[in-house]
């Protein structure tokens, strides 16, 4: 027998897992998703078993229950029933779920797709007495089950949690011998990002396969929700409500300062390394995300103070420095102004964009310091590193290289091995050398200070009880900082042998500088303290101050772990975070951005494509990866431009006021509403109250799908209504006309609102179109939410003009390959075993390629970094392994450029 299966599909993945545990002999071939591995068939079919009879078997399930009584009984008619089930539904709720999670990046939907058949399990396993569907012994059932489920329910932003039935049973299955190997070997540990290249080839689910099996009466097939008499009134008398009578905006008063009796709300975004220049990925991460919810917050009337500014100190700074010939200040000056130039073309409105390296950094840095001193939380330690004596200087990881101890790769790094994946210390190196100046460095003491971790484990613990059951903190947030603590925290250095840093204040380690993860947080306090000089209002009041902390996911450890522990060990009443707000990745289209090697959107570079930075801003937050990776797509890009902002919003906006001009003379008609007009005032007020449930909650992605759903609403009651036919008619449909037309610009005025914090300038142009009163502003979002009547009949509005223009096909083609850069691709097999013991010795061969080379060494460089990242947020070892072997493969690439081989010479004796 031989089974054909691909990597990445859902199907394979439940045969794969029905061969290992049933143990049944069988060849397997890996074949690609287009294969044509049964030649009568007019399509490519994998999963295919080949059985000795010549015979073909292309049916998941059928293959799975072959295997299962191949050498066992026939299934039970409960095996079947299961079987038929898993096939007829759930296989669409779960194509509907995978086709938003992959495809559209939309993971936080799934849930809400696959809660019906999730609930018809629940319930059946929660009723039954066995550990499994059919009884006490694991069947085909369970086997199908799991592996159809796997992809979603591995993920970690997934929470079962309830369905707690369903994750008992789902994690004894998932321990059952060969379940797990069979999902590695398919998805290859990169869990959905593996399935995209066969769901890009799948039809697009039909809308009757997706709706939930216990979705709400209340919603019908098309998902209109059914509103009460209770409702349509209620949304009327607030229509009614004097708009002047509502609170006016005030102007920002600077410095901001708390307010007794207000929501006091202190926004950080983590601070970007000054020497490298933003990707999207880095602004949607941290600075965006963060811009948003400060506006909206600001709209709720709260007191916001949002303050970021750029992370200047360390070995990265020192480096770059190196390599442009300049000292680290005139690095840090010049990229400084790249990243303020960057952030106010994106409209990012920090009250405060500042930077570490000034005396307040200085000073409150070693207060901190010497505040741990006192209460004992830090201790000495002598460590043997590596000091390069043409140099004159200790060599910091990144700046030493050398033979692994362990397998002998001649390329180690001063921290870990990337071909065998085992951590180092940069003194177990054999013939390491100076990155610098490739001398041989040698080993010497240095003394050390340590932040006492374990001392301080029982009072973090007890905070992040509190700060995370009544904050609001992501789940993956939540989840990195269990991994953390979960086998105990250890000692943390904080001090380094460098000359760009803060320095270590104590007379014992005057040569010394902190160490950046310990200094860098604290520029959050060193920022607002360079703002006001009464910085300790927002910093030392945790009674008064909400701290909101943006980030991706691999800033995490250091501000719920390490930089807590630091103001929890100071003693000093310090504001700790309430709020950890983390993204995940945002990749470009299949890859990742690459600077070095031209590949993905940096922030200098985006407004030289002539898109304007609202629609930037739209589009990334369009696909913010909330809930699980995303991706950036220029062809996406394009379609949301064209289908969700010009033919949906702009559309509608545009329709409204155009009618005001052209059939009212400039002035909203007077508006008699009927019961149909107060239906859809109720639909827009109910929407309006769902955006300011999850922008509270920091679900900025979801709540962006709400304004859209608002002009939906807007577009089609327009066109049901026909106001532009109604205007040529008598008195009572000039009079429908004149309804229809003041309610949509009205509409149109609630959006200009809500679309604020997204796209501040596309907003201020709605308002500015239809001559909105500023009261507009504060009072749509006060309370549950407010849709008043803000443009009463005779009221004059102003100028009204397209709000935005299409993406053509050639120009995103041609922006596509501009920034498509020279693709390197790097092979997802996972790492091998590793190769006998060689030696540093490689050979030459032909075809060097300098050019080639100098770009695959920033490749290897930034694989290098993911895989130290995932290593120290403690990512599962499937997915290390996978990260690994693309970092091998780059190298062989890089070996190969250099015009050597891209294999080490074999040992053929110990060296003398």
């Amino acid at each position: 027998m031989e089974l054909f299966v691909s990597e990445g599909n859902p199907h394979c993945l439940k045969v794969l897992a029905a061969l290992k545990v049933t143990g049944v002999q069988c060849g397997v071939q890996f074949v690609n998703h287009e294969g044509k591995v049964v030649p009568f068939l007019p399509r490519p079919a994998v999963p295919t078993l080949f059985l000795p009879s010549g015979q073909h078997l292309f049916s998941s399930n059928t293959i799975c229950r072959y295997l299962f009584e191949l050498n066992g009984p026939e299934s039970s008619d409960q095996c079947n029933q299961w079987l038929e089930w898993e096939a007829t539904i759930l296989q669409p709720a779960l194509l509907r779920a995978l086709h938003l999670a992959v495809l559209q990046g939309k993971g936080s939907e799934v849930p809400k797709v696959l809660q019906g058949p999730l609930n018809v399990l629940d319930q059946s396993l929660a009723k039954g007495s066995t550990a499994y569907l059919t009884g006490e012994a694991v069947s085909v059932a369970d086997v199908v089950l799991w592996g159809a489920l796997h992809p979603v329910l591995s993920v970690s932003s997934l929470v079962l949690s309830d369905h707690k039935s369903v994750k008992a049973w789902f994690d004894r299955v998932a321990a059952v011998r060969g379940c797990q190997s069979a999902a590695q070997k398919v998805l290859q540990g990169k869990g959905l990002e593996a399935m995209k290249s066969y769901m890009q080839k799948q039809p697009a689910p039909q809308s009757r396969d997706t709706q939930p099996c216990n979705g709400s009466p209340a919603e019908t097939d098309e998902g209109e929700r059914a509103v009460s008499e209770e409702e349509m009134e209620a949304a009327a008398l607030i229509w009614s409500k004097d708009l002047n009578a509502c609170s006016h905006p005030a102007e920002k008063q600077h410095p901001v300062m708390p307010q007794e009796g207000n929501r006091n709300v202190l926004i950080t975004s983590a601070l970007p390394y000054v020497n490298n220049v933003p990707h999207l990925g880095n602004i949607i991460g941290c600075v965006l995300s963060a811009d948003v919810f400060s506006r909206y917050g600001q709209l709720r009337g709260w007191n916001v103070l949002f303050v970021c500014g750029t992370d200047e100190y360390g070995t990265a700074t020192e480096n770059k420095a190196r390599e442009e010939g300049l000292t680290p200040q005139q690095i840090c000056d010049k990229y400084h102004a790249v990243h303020s130039s960057i952030y106010k073309w994106f409209q990012i409105d920090f009250d405060f964009f500042g930077r570490t390296t000034t005396e307040k950094q200085t000073e409150i840095a070693q207060d901190i310091f010497w505040r741990l001193h006192k209460n004992g939380f830090l201790v000495e330690d002598t460590v043997e590193q590596l000091r390069c004596e043409n140099c004159q200087r200790f060599l910091a990881d990144r700046f030493v290289e050398g033979t692994c101890p362990h397998c002998s790769y001649p390329e180690a790094r001063g921290d870990q091995c990337d071909k065998c994946g085992r951590l180092i210390n940069a003194v177990e190196l054999r013939e390491p050398q100076c990155k610098v100046c490739r001398q041989t460095p040698e080993i010497r003491s240095s003394k050390h200070l340590f932040l006492d971790l374990p001392k301080l484990e029982t009072q973090l613990e007890n905070w992040l009880e509190r700060s995370t059951s009544s904050g609001d903190w992501t789940a993956n947030a939540k989840q990195i900082t269990r991994s953390w603590l979960r086998d105990g925290l250890k000692p943390r250095c904080i001090t380094r042998d460098l000359q760009w840093g803060t320095p270590v204040p104590h007379p014992d380690f005057k040569e010394k500088v902190f160490y950046v993860w310990f200094d860098a947080p604290i520029g959050y306090l060193s920022i607002t303290a360079n703002y006001t000089n009464e910085w300790e209002k927002w910093w030392k009041n945790p009674h008064q101050v909400e701290l909101y902390n943006f980030m991706a996911k691999d800033n995490v450890p250091f501000h719920s772990v390490v930089f807590p522990c630091s103001l929890l060990g100071a003693q000093d009443n310090y504001t700790l975070v309430s709020h950890l707000i983390a993204t995940e990745y945002l990749n470009y289209e299949d890859t990742k951005f690459s600077k070095s090697r031209g590949v993905g959107v940096f922030g200098d570079m985006a407004k030289d494509t002539g898109i304007p930075s609202d629609v930037w801003r739209f589009y990334l937050l369009y696909v913010r990866p909330e809930g699980q990776d995303s991706a950036f797509s220029w062809a996406d890009m394009a379609l949301k431009n064209n289908s969700e902002l010009l033919n949906n919003l702009g559309n509608f906006i545009n329709r409204g006021g155009m009618f005001v001009t052209k059939f009212f003379g400039g002035c909203v008609p007077a508006m008699e509403l009927q019961q149909e007009d107060k239906k859809l005032l109720a639909v827009v007020g109910w929407e309006l109250q769902q955006y300011i449930q999850l922008m509270d909650k920091v679900k900025i992605r979801d709540a962006l799908k709400h304004i859209l759903n608002i002009s939906r609403h807007g577009n089609q009651y327009i066109q049901v209504n026909e106001p532009w036919k109604k205007i040529k008619g008598g008195e009572s449909e000039r009079q429908r006309a004149g309804t229809v037309t003041g309610v949509s610009v009205n509409i149109a005025c609630l959006l200009s609102v809500m679309l604020l914090p997204y796209m501040p300038a596309v907003s201020q142009t709605i308002r500015d179109q239809l001559n909105a009163p500023q009261t507009c502003i504060n009072t749509m979002l006060q309370g549950p939410g407010t849709f008043v009547c803000a443009l009463r009949a005779g009221h004059r509005i102003g100028t009204v003009s397209p709000l935005f223009q299409k993406l053509e096909a050639d120009q995103i083609e041609a922006l596509k390959k501009r920034f498509g850069g020279q693709q390197i691709t790097a092979s997802t097999q996972p790492a091998a075993v590793p190769a006998p013991p060689v030696v540093a010795e490689v050979k030459v061969v032909d075809g060097s390629d300098p050019e080639k080379a100098k770009q695959l060494a920033e490749a290897v460089a930034e694989q290098g970094d993911k895989v130290r990242a995932l290593k120290s947020e403690k990512a599962e070892k499937a997915v290390i392994t996978a990260e690994v072997s693309k970092l091998l493969d780059l190298k062989k690439q890089l070996a190969l450029a250099e015009g050597k081989s891209p294999e080490p010479a074999p040992q053929k004796g110990k060296k003398k």
